[in-house]
């Protein structure tokens, strides 16, 4: 019974430990928006870049799998490629540190409960802040502090030993250094990572041991090793299901962290020399007692040191090492049908600012499809030839369809990042792309119908006259200039956007109104033919329809309505 309520107890305060740094993690997050969206910049061919982008991203969000898990979504989602992942991969590992150097400075060595009750005390009037970033700022020092609160339930929870010398004999059989008993405790601290599914908390939970005196130096560091292999499994599965290359960059960090752990393997008594004679420790001529006190720092030194090792070992050959897992993962002949898929991992919450960035790219796709049907049915629309309007019709269907599933992929993916919001701009974010997807699909729709009616047109044998292909000529062209400004503009939100906008609308409003005079005039007189007069209208109604999505794009964009639109909606 007194084992059951240990397990649960060190259970609850590693679950208290992670919620702590999930705290932390977003509030680092929010406070940095701004600098993280400039990361992705950051990932090009430049091997140094990448590397020093990718420790970057881990120090602010306080988990190497969550970064690796972003950079296998940004390799799926073609974003960033094999090459630039890797070195980001590299920089991930030795950003993981972090979080050993925070428990093995802060942990032991100060007052933990003065420590993150000071944390609390410091975020609390920032939490009732009218401001965002004082909410923000808030997040970081409450973060900090349950992250300490569970560090010290996580040695509250570590049995006392020392009165029982059976548990102590057996778990000395470890210490021996042999190449058995160091493959058992690697083994052992992959096993725990998956468990936990963070690296940080695993490291966590093997100092506060080693701090015990539950393990020694050889048992520490060997646990170490086989965090660096478990941590590999949650891009793994991230990539399941996924394209080629996301897979290849996966298999880059289970290669890079399994392959960098075995060469650890057969150097780790030099290493552990190396990390003795860095810190001076001499922690092989220490005692039980002495030893436990230094192997905090010892540790975090060592895991630091181990994935500094591994960086400067893979960072020569990371073009030979990138063709080398291509060959292993070959391209498939076709990897993808004819239907849009949103080729985006997104199992966690991590680091949202990276995921709005691949929103805002898809949604650029869906308005750049949107002109390219436009302009395509403007060509279709001018010309009086018969050839060719069925397959140009079938193709603004499929490209219709296609803007269909778009909109199902990308708000669907838009409502579920909303489910995990972080923060009141985060959702203003997702709410304006959800908005601005529906207005995109609304407006191929009445792309399609204007191609329908242009079908009609041929094959009703109906011809305009001069006046009637200039009139829909210059309103097409009115609506094209319209359709290319909202386009070209849609990664920014500047205000002359939105002015330039309503001008164009205004006129466009103008334009239908006296067109459709011009429509009834001639039905008054009898000077056009019924059904071609009615077809004008349905013409001229689409394209206005168009307009004011247009203009509710640009108002999205903006953050706001003009007073002219706002009017006609009250």
């Amino acid at each position: 019974m007194d084992l059951l309520i240990s397990i649960v107890k060190i259970i609850g305060s590693v679950g208290l430990f992670l919620f702590g740094m999930q705290i932390l993690s977003e509030g680092l997050q929010k406070s940095a928006s701004g600098r993280l969206k400039r990361t992705l910049e950051m990932m090009t061919g430049n091997r140094l870049l990448s590397v020093i982008t990718g420790f970057l991203i881990t120090v602010v969000i306080q988990s190497s799998s969550a970064t690796t898990v972003m950079v296998v979504s940004f390799v799926n989602a073609g974003l960033m490629n094999l090459f630039s992942a890797i070195g980001v991969i590299l920089g991930a590992n030795i950003g993981t540190t972090v979080t050993g150097w925070i428990v093995a400075l802060l942990g032991f060595s100060v007052d933990i409960t003065i420590l993150s009750l000071f944390s609390i005390a410091v975020a609390l009037p920032f939490l009732f802040s009218k401001k965002t970033k004082g909410r923000d700022f808030a997040e970081i020092f409450m973060g900090f502090g349950l992250l300490f609160i569970g560090l010290e339930f996580i040695q509250a929870s570590m049995p006392d030993i020392s009165s029982h010398p059976e548990i102590l004999s057996f778990l000395s059989r470890f210490e021996d250094g042999s190449v058995s008993s160091i493959l058992l405790c690697v083994f052992i601290g992959t096993i725990l990572t998956v468990i936990v599914q963070s690296s940080s908390a695993s490291m966590a939970i093997t100092i506060t041991m080693a701090y015990q005196g539950w393990i020694g130096v050889w048992t520490a560091s060997a646990l170490c090793l086989g965090q660096n292999i478990g941590t590999t499994v949650t891009a793994y599965l991230a990539s399941l299901g996924a394209s080629t290359n996301a897979k290849r960059a996966a298999l880059a960090h289970t290669l890079f962290n399994v392959v960098g752990s075995v060469l650890v393997l057969f150097l780790m008594k030099p290493m552990l020399g190396i990390v003795d004679w860095i810190t001076g420790a001499e922690i092989f001529t220490l005692t039980e007692s002495e030893m436990h006190n230094v192997l905090p720092t010892f540790l975090a030194s060592f895991h630091t040191l181990f994935n500094v090792f591994n960086t400067i070992v893979f960072f020569p050959f990371v073009k030979p090492f990138a063709s080398l897992i291509e060959h292993i993962i070959p391209d498939k002949k076709k990897e993808e049908d004819d239907h849009y898929k949103f080729k985006y991992i997104a199992g966690r919450a991590e680091a949202p600012e990276f995921y709005l960035i691949a929103l805002k790219n898809e949604v650029k796709k869906l308005g750049l499809l949107t002109k390219d049907m436009f302009f395509s049915w403007a060509s279709l629309s001018s010309s009086d030839s018969l050839d060719s309007v069925g397959d140009e019709i079938l193709q603004l269907k499929k490209r219709e369809e296609r803007a269909d599933e778009m909109q199902d992929e990308l708000t669907s993916f838009s409502i579920l990042m909303l489910q995990n919001s972080q923060s009141p701009t985060n959702a203003d974010e997702l709410h304006k792309i959800i908005r601005v997807i529906d207005e995109l699909e609304s407006i191929t729709d009445s792309i399609y119908n204007l191609s329908k009616l242009t079908e009609d047109r041929f094959g009703k044998g109906i011809v305009f006259s001069k006046e009637e292909r200039e009139e829909i000529s210059g309103y097409r062209a009115l609506t094209g200039d319209f359709v290319s400004l909202v386009v070209d503009n849609l990664d920014t939100n500047k205000d002359d956007i939105l002015s330039s906008s309503v001008v164009f609308e205004e006129k466009m409003d103008s334009e239908h109104k006296r067109l459709s005079n011009e429509v009834q005039l001639r039905l008054e007189n009898n000077k056009g033919d019924f059904r071609t007069q009615l077809l004008i209208l349905e013409v001229e109604r689409n394209l206005e329809h168009i307009g004011d999505y247009l203009l509710n794009i640009s108002e999205t964009l903006s953050g706001g309505k003009s007073a002219d639109h706002e009017d006609e909606i009250n």
